[in-house]
């Protein structure tokens, strides 16, 4: 394949009027290329430490280092009629949104719509710009330390090949969307995975995904769900990885046997590098009164695995799936995965996630297959 090339070098950004200069250019409807790099490993949130955007062949290498570029980006990507064309964009979402709290006005995933028109789901972007536009990308760079100044050439160019080919990728799939009748399928999807990448608070049932305590009784569920959600907020605050505040296994542990002094609770949580004399205490306090009705009530209930006459209702369910996702030409993860099945036999509740164009095609025939 065609070596990657650049047409012109990608502007170094690291002033508010250069930034603002560069996007006075863009038609208010332009569709723009945006891609990120950002470092996550010692922290909780993402830090963003570069923006890349492209558009008509002009490049921009943006640096969130040197100065506050949220004021210059909002107007342009958060409002408006311009679109944000993105290649799996859940965790750049993630990183912009201190910059675009609710994400771009308008969002265009290229790995979504990859999926909607049969090209395979989870798609890298590699792999769809070789198919698309016969370039195969390099991806030597992709551990770099983006966060150290100066970048080097061979990452600026790595960083600027991410927005190059997503106008032409993005022009393709769009009209391949349109094709198929698939556009405003994928415009929701696009909605859905912005709103889950922007939300300000965690899951509020963590412990539905720790299937080991299916079995246990509601009142140590309830004290799970509780040291999770104090993880999540702690972690969040301190801005410190949740396994570095409390490892799974030790969350388990404690709601299921909670300590019964702190010397007991330092003891077993030795090791974990953000539970500090502070966190240690407030834990200790959270873990002693057991919980109310109020919060068995707010608790819900671990899912269990499948049961012996659910299987069969599960295959049936797995079954159709596969065929109305055959029908309609998209891969059945993308229309459904095995454990949004699962949940839905599990709870009997209409899953969040086969809301909106999924709950038309899916509701009737999967709530007829639900056992008596």
């Amino acid at each position: 394949m065609p070596v990657p090339t650049v047409a012109a070098p990608a502007t170094w950004i690291d002033r508010r009027e250069t930034l603002d200069a560069w996007l006075a250019e863009l038609p208010p409807d332009a569709a723009l290329g945006v891609d990120t790099e950002f470092m996550r490993r010692n922290t909780f949130h993402p830090q963003l430490a570069l923006l890349q955007l492209g558009w008509n062949g002009r490049y921009a290498l943006v640096d969130p280092q040197a100065f506050e570029i949220r004021d210059a980006l909002r107007p342009r990507l958060a409002a408006g009629p311009a679109v944000a064309v993105m290649h799996s964009a859940g965790e750049d979402l993630e990183a912009l949104a201190p910059l675009l709290p609710e994400g771009p006005g308008t969002l265009f995933d290229t790995q979504v719509a990859a999926a909607f028109v049969g090209m395979g789901l989870g798609l890298s972007y590699r792999a769809l710009v070789a198919e698309l536009v016969g370039v195969e990308l390099d991806k030597g760079e992709t551990r770099s330390d983006w966060l150290q100044r100066p970048l080097t050439e061979s990452q600026r160019l790595y960083a600027t090949l991410d927005v190059v080919y997503l106008e032409p990728v993005h022009a393709q799939l769009a009209a391949r969307l349109a094709e198929r009748g698939r556009a405003a399928w994928h415009a929701e999807d696009c909605e859905r995975l912005k709103r889950r990448a922007n939300a300000h608070e965690g899951d509020p049932q963590p412990q539905r995904s720790f299937r080991a305590a299916a079995d246990w009784p509601r009142e140590q569920q309830a004290l799970l769900r509780r040291v999770l959600l104090w993880r999540d907020r702690s972690a969040r605050t301190l801005d410190r990885p949740r396994p570095w505040l409390l490892e799974d296994a030790l969350a388990l542990g404690f709601a299921q046997n909670p300590p019964s002094s702190l010397a007991e609770l330092d003891q077993r949580s030795r090791g974990q590098r953000a539970l500090r004399s502070a966190q240690r205490a407030e834990l200790f306090e959270l873990l002693r009164p057991a919980p109310d009705a109020q919060e068995l009530a707010a608790t819900a209930a671990i899912p269990l695995p499948v049961p012996g006459v659910g299987k069969k209702a599960l295959g049936a369910m797995k079954d159709t799936v596969d065929r109305l996702a055959g029908e309609l030409e998209l891969p059945a993860g993308l229309l459904c995965p095995r454990k949004v099945l699962e949940e839905y036999l599990v709870t009997r509740e209409w899953p969040e996630f086969l809301e909106g164009w999924r709950r038309g095609v899916l509701h009737g025939p999967l709530s007829s297959l639900l056992p008596d």
